[in-house]
């Protein structure tokens, strides 16, 4: 009986250890967690290859961090420098692009800084610094954050200026920094992604849209094995390959929100 009992322990915790085996961590952005992406991917990606995805949603530079100290196996971000420097220092194996959608610049309808219909995002935030118009930053070195620190410095606005009121950073994701700026009719830069699956809107609404300058491209990297021996390859390289394999590709192009894509796919091989 204690045999039976023992084998049957042995069995357990094999079990146990063979389905942690299939659990993968990927650490990635909020906008791709609080889009809904995840939500409607992971599970197509789990029936697909029997293998469990754990998010850690954090921003683009706490991700890649993350990955820096392996404890996650995928990083899924979207920062190009950010990224580029990442794979430079030998912590991915290899860069994908994965999808892409664009940042767009909300604000409050009665618009103070008359910024609306425009399509030259340096000109819309020069307007916002010179009309000292509430301005909510995520604050949080995400590659949001990243995309808005780069446009304040091509639009040659000293953000030091900011400081005496109408520039606020928050330290937090995409979601809270929307939140903020609805509650305070203040503008904000968002992922277009992000904005489409936000219910909180208030008063708020795109401004400023269209500029080539507001491209956001995402991307994947399978944290170095050879650096961090605990990193699950195999299944990180499998999430990886699903993504931007075609059925993965397709099921990227099928996230709708009130019938509006989110992410467009453009996989590199």
């Amino acid at each position: 009986m204690r045999r039976i009992a023992a084998i049957g322990a042995v069995l357990f915790w094999s079990t146990l250890a063979l389905a942690q085996d299939r659990t993968i961590t990927v650490a990635s952005t909020t906008s791709t967690e609080q889009s809904g992406l995840f939500g409607y991917l992971l599970p197509l990606f789990s029936k697909a290859e029997g293998i469990n995805v754990k998010v850690v949603a954090v921003g683009t530079g706490q991700a890649l961090d993350i990955g820096r100290r392996g404890d996650a196996d995928v990083v899924f971000v979207h920062d190009r420098a950010a990224e580029d420097k990442f794979m430079s220092e030998g912590q991915g194996v290899k860069r994908f692009d994965v999808m892409y959608n664009d940042f767009v610049i909300v604000g409050p309808k009665s618009d103070p800084a008359q910024i609306a219909g425009g399509k030259d995002v340096t000109e819309a935030l020069r307007r916002i610094a010179a009309a000292k118009a509430a301005f909510v930053s995520r604050g949080d070195k995400s590659g949001t954050h990243a995309a808005e620190l780069r446009l304040w410095q091509e639009a040659g606005v000293d953000l030091g200026a900011g400081k005496d009121g109408w520039y606020r950073e928050i330290g937090q994701g995409m979601g809270p920094a929307l939140n903020m700026a609805s509650s305070s009719n203040a503008y904000v830069l968002s992922d277009r992604g992000t904005w489409l699956s936000f219910k909180n809107r208030g008063e708020l609404a795109i401004l400023t849209e269209g500029d080539k300058r507001l491209f956001n491209q995402y991307g994947v990297m399978l944290v170095n094995p050879a650096k961090h021996p605990n990193v699950k390859a195999q299944a990180g390289q499998a999430f990886i390959d699903w993504l931007i394999s075609p059925k993965g590709q397709d099921a990227i192009a099928g996230y709708k929100v009130g019938g509006e894509q989110l992410f467009f796919p453009n996989a590199s091989h």
